[in-house]
């Protein structure tokens, strides 16, 4: 059976003699030193200021909401994973949905400034597929409307852009580091600031808002990570470059093979790549249910990210229509990819996309 992905699992071995490291310190949280350790290394090979491990990709973005003091309404995607929206409606915030651009897939800058209201307290675009937004333009627009600025970049690790973190952007940018990502740390996630006061308040709020034994100066919840998430991190970590290359082999694959049959999305020319994902784009939902049945009959399991587009969840009131992100949602269909996945594989794949489609 071949999934959309398959989590990378280093050598047990190393693994292991991290797993010795904790039970000789019995330090299993709260800050421990392979959590400091793993900061630490992914603040120099990231190149950025502040990073801050917290326990999932999710409740890293309920963090920044509450650090920055969001109310009212926040300008986001339809075109996402569905926890880009859940968390702003769990923290009682409003999602507005400003359409995407269909050749990027990511938040088109052009349609955010006619959803500003007085209302209006953030931006949250995401990176969508690991490509970079428009940084410049959707700075410009928060600054003129003094909104801060939060990015989703689950899915955008070690990406840059002109030579700089795209995870330096905005007020905050949050992470995943679920088992299905680039890197990972089997459940985990992260807050990359360049504020130093922010970064601070971070901290605090991840620890129940403690800042020493004798003062509790925020509210606060419990995101902190773990030691033996972190020692995963660690592991994957060495073995980062490898993982990268093997994906970026499959992704040339298909590329190559799948040319002028299917659309590709257009790629920000200013950054670069990490290879996180093979999105296509078929010329019709009835094309792309073909293929995927075809696939899964074959035990492949392609996913269909993102499906639905949010903006027609039946949860979301007032009700909103981005008919670009409807439309590219229905017809896109994210292939396997992951280390070590077989070009015997991936050839197959191709031979059936092409066979149904041609």
């Amino acid at each position: 059976m071949i999934n959309v992905t398959k989590s990378y699992l280093p050598d047990i071995e190393k693994y292991k003699s991290y797993i010795d490291e904790i039970y000789k310190s019995g330090w299993l949280t709260n800050q421990g030193p392979l959590v400091q350790k793993l900061e630490a290394r992914l603040k120099e090979y990231l190149g950025v200021k502040h990073i801050i491990l917290v326990s999932n990709g999710t409740i890293a973005l309920d963090v920044a909401y509450k650090v920055l003091d969001l109310k009212g309404e926040v300008i986001t995607t339809p075109f996402s994973f569905v926890a880009t929206t859940s968390s702003l409606l769990l923290s009682s915030l409003k999602p507005i949905f400003a359409d995407i651009d269909e050749k990027s897939f990511n938040l088109n800058p052009n349609n955010i400034e006619k959803n500003i209201t007085k209302n209006t307290s953030a931006i949250l675009p995401v990176h969508v597929f690991g490509n970079a937004c428009e940084v410049e333009s959707i700075e410009k627009i928060a600054k003129k409307h003094n909104l801060k600025v939060v990015y989703d970049a689950a899915h955008a690790f070690d990406v840059k852009y002109k030579d700089k973190s795209i995870l330096s952007y905005g007020d905050i940018s949050t992470i995943s580091f679920h088992s299905t990502k680039l890197f990972h740390t089997i459940e985990g996630g992260a807050i990359i600031t360049n504020d130093d006061e922010l970064a601070k308040k971070v901290r605090y709020f991840i620890n129940f808002g403690i800042k020493n034994a004798m003062e509790i100066p925020y509210i606060g919840t419990n995101a902190k990570m773990n030691e033996f998430e972190a020692a995963m991190g660690l592991c994957v970590l060495d073995d980062i470059e490898s993982i990268k290359n093997s994906r970026k082999n499959v992704i040339e694959l298909y590329k190559k093979e799948l040319n002028s049959l299917v659309i590709f999305q257009e790629q920000n020319t200013q950054a670069t790549q990490n290879y996180s994902y093979m999105p296509v784009v078929f010329k019709s939902e009835e094309e792309l249910l073909k293929v995927q049945k075809t696939l899964n009959e074959k035990e492949i399991y392609p996913r269909r990210y993102f499906y639905p587009s949010l903006d027609t969840l039946e949860f979301i009131e007032p009700k909103q229509e981005c008919e670009i992100s409807r439309n590219i949602s229905k017809r896109v269909l994210c292939l396997p990819v992951f280390a070590g996945l077989e070009e015997s594989i991936a050839m197959k794949i191709i031979d059936i996309i092409k066979k149904e489609i041609t």
